[in-house]
C-alpha cells in the first residue's frame, strides 16, 4: 500500500505555480496598459483643456462684439419706435384737430382746439429733436467708416512702401556686394604685384618667408634680443620695402582703402625690461618701430598699420631654439581698412 501511494504522488502534477506565474503576467499587462491609457488620456485632457481655454477667449470677444451691435441696434429701434409713435400721436392729433374745427361752434371747443394744438406744436418739437439725434448718430456712423476707409488706405499705402523699400534694399545690397566683389579682386591684384615685386626684391634673402598672404621677417634682420631699436641691415630692407610701397601707391586707385599692417611677434619666454614689462610691449615696440622708419621714407601714415601680438600666435608650438627663432618675427600683410 505504501508503495502504491509513492506511485500515485510520483504521477500528480502541482499547476499552482504556472497558474500565478500566468495570472502574475495578465496583472502587470493590465496595469501596463492601464498606465498608457492614463498618460495618453492625461496629454488628450491637456490640449483639450488648451482649446476649450482659446476657444472661451474667443466665444467672451464675440459675445462682447454682439453685445455691442446689439446695444447700437437696441438705441436705433428705440429711437425709430419714439419717432413712429410721435408721427402716429401727430396723426392723431391733426385728425382731432380738423375734426374740432369742423365742428367748432363754441368758445369751449376753440380752447380745446387751442389747447390740441399746442400739443401738437409740442410733439412736434419732440419729434424733430428724435429726428436730429438720429440723423446725429449717422452722421457719427459715417464719420467712423471714413476713418475706418482712411486707414485701411493708410496700411495698404505703408505695406506698399515697404515692399518697394525691401526691393531697393535688395537692389542695394546686390549692388554693393558686386562693387566690393569689384574691390576686392582690384585689391587681390594690386596684392599679388606688390608680393611679385618684394619677391623680387627678396630673392637673395632665403631667411624671409611668404606665409599665406603675408611676408614674414625674423625679427633678428631688424633688431637685437630683447630690443626695437632698428639695425642698419634692417634699415636697409625696409629702404627696398618702402620704394616698393611708393611705387605701388601710385598704381593703386585712390578709392581703394589698402594698408600695410606690420605685425610684432615674439617668442614665449618672458621679458621684463625698464622699457618693456611684457613680450606684448616688445612686439608692439617693434611694429611702431618699422611703421615710424617706412614713414620717415615717404610712406603715408594713412596707409599703415602698427600691431603687436605677444607671444599669442606662435607659427612653431615647440619649445625648442628652432620654434623660439621661427616665432620671433615681423609680418608684412597688404590688406583692407
Amino acid at each position: 500500500m505504501a508503495l502504491a501511494r509513492s506511485r500515485r504522488g510520483e504521477r500528480t502534477v502541482d499547476y499552482w505555480p504556472g497558474f500565478v506565474d500566468a495570472l502574475a503576467t495578465l496583472v502587470l499587462g493590465i496595469i501596463f496598459l492601464l498606465s498608457v491609457f492614463v498618460v495618453v488620456q492625461f496629454f488628450l485632457s491637456q490640449e483639450v483643456t488648451g482649446k476649450d481655454t482659446a476657444l472661451q477667449r474667443l466665444n467672451v470677444q464675440i459675445a462682447e462684439l454682439t453685445e455691442l451691435l446689439a446695444m447700437e441696434r437696441t438705441g436705433k429701434t428705440t429711437l425709430e419706435e419714439t419717432m413712429a409713435a410721435l408721427r402716429s400721436s401727430l396723426a392723431t392729433a391733426e385728425s382731432e384737430r380738423d375734426r374740432l374745427k369742423s365742428a367748432a361752434d363754441s368758445a369751449n371747443t376753440q380752447g380745446r382746439i387751442s389747447t390740441l394744438t399746442n400739443e401738437l406744436d409740442a410733439e412736434k418739437k419732440l419729434s424733430g429733436r428724435a429726428l436730429t439725434q438720429v440723423e446725429l448718430l449717422n452722421q457719427q456712423i459715417a464719420a467712423l467708416r471714413r476713418q475706418l476707409a482712411a486707414i485701411e488706405d493708410s496700411l495698404e499705402a505703408s505695406e506698399r512702401k515697404d515692399r518697394e523699400s525691401q526691393s531697393r534694399i535688395a537692389e542695394l545690397g546686390q549692388r554693393l556686394n558686386v562693387a566690393l566683389a569689384q574691390r576686392v579682386q582690384e585689391l587681390q591684384r594690386y596684392r599679388s604685384e606688390f608680393f611679385g615685386r618684394l619677391r623680387a626684391i627678396l630673392a637673395n634673402r632665403p631667411d624671409i618667408r611668404v606665409v599665406g598672404d603675408r611676408f614674414v621677417f625674423p625679427s633678428e634682420v631688424f633688431f637685437d634680443a630683447g630690443a626695437a631699436v632698428l639695425r642698419p641691415e634692417g634699415r636697409a630692407e625696409l629702404d627696398k620695402l618702402a620704394s616698393a610701397l611708393l611705387d605701388l601707391e601710385k598704381d593703386i586707385p585712390a578709392e581703394i582703402p589698402w594698408v600695410l599692417r606690420v605685425d610684432g611677434h615674439t617668442d614665449v619666454r618672458p621679458i621684463a625690461s625698464p622699457q618693456f614689462p611684457s613680450n606684448w610691449a616688445l612686439s608692439a615696440g617693434r611694429a611702431i618701430s618699422v611703421v615710424q622708419y617706412l614713414i620717415s621714407k615717404g610712406v603715408p601714415p594713412q596707409r599703415l598699420v602698427a600691431a603687436g601680438f605677444g607671444e599669442f600666435q606662435p607659427l612653431d608650438p615647440a619649445q625648442n631654439e628652432e620654434a623660439y627663432r621661427r616665432n620671433r618675427r615681423i609680418e608684412l600683410k597688404l590688406t583692407e581698412r
